[in-house]
């Protein structure tokens, strides 16, 4: 479980951050990447799981229907749907998912089993399952357990979520009768506040693209709902490494806000 401040102090402190040059940076990188992923994800529904930050992650969906889910306790005010619910709760048919993304919902879950047994239960068989999450064995999480300070300022967040072990992730979703299929390693910079820095710090992302992967700041891990009987089809996907860019404009067709 978390250690951080209750829900609506939470959502702010999030919000926040994601704000800052460390985040923005951050969340436009996890977007690049994810816009790849997803362009090859096919199906007429997808979810996205928790939004913190200004991120709408399915605008490079191919689905026909788009659904953002946020969290009322949270407070927020990006839907305008009054749909309630929690991630290990989530308001759709059993089998009626296509798509599900989850942007460090399980860093920040009080129960993340509890949320990947809701995804189970929500996805169509031979869906689909990304999950983005804070890397424990990298410098980030050293930051988060030694418990030093951010260069220029002190934030709670993100080190008070979990920074759940990939490994630990991957024998979830194999109890749950999930394959993964795809990886991705990403952000290698320390976590550092000075913009001087951290720029003379660039030189470390393709660096540690190259020489030590496993050691990035997040994973984005996509695995596939089985369905014994069925022959699996593996998309084609890329490896070349992702460029920085801002996210684009939200696209408004086609797309839900709904308050979970």
């Amino acid at each position: 479980m978390h250690n951080c401040a209750k829900a609506v102090d939470l959502s702010q402190e999030l919000t926040d951050w994601f704000h800052c040059p460390m985040g923005q940076t951050l969340q436009r990188l996890e977007g690049d990447r994810l816009a790849d992923v997803l362009s090859k994800l096919y199906g007429p529904v997808a979810v996205q799981i928790g939004r913190y930050g200004d991120a709408d992650f399915l605008q490079a969906s191919l689905a026909a229907t788009r659904i953002v889910l946020e969290y009322p306790s949270w407070g927020g005010g990006h839907n305008e749907v009054g749909v309630r619910a929690q991630p290990d709760a989530l308001p759709f048919d059993t089998k009626s998912i296509h798509v599900a993304v989850l942007p460090h919902t399980l860093d920040f879950a009080d129960d993340p089993h509890g949320v990947l047994r809701e995804v189970d239960r929500v996805l169509m068989p031979e869906g689909h399952v990304v999950i983005i999450g804070f890397n424990p064995l990298s410098l980030w999480g050293i930051r988060k357990w030694m418990r030093l300070p951010v260069v220029g300022r002190r934030q709670q967040v993100p080190w008070c979520g979990q920074f759940l072990r990939l490994a630990r992730i991957k024998d979830w979703l194999a109890l749950l009768d999930f394959e993964t299929i795809a990886g991705n390693m990403l952000y290698y910079r320390p976590p550092v506040g000075n913009a001087v820095l951290y720029e003379k710090l660039r030189f470390l992302e393709p660096a540690g693209d190259r020489w030590w992967p496993m050691l990035a700041a997040v994973y984005i891990l996509v695995a596939k709902k089985r369905e014994l009987g069925m022959t699996p089809i593996r998309p084609e996907w890329k490896t070349k490494n992702a460029v920085v860019r801002p996210l684009a404009e939200p696209v408004a067709r086609g797309v839900r806000h709904a308050q979970g």
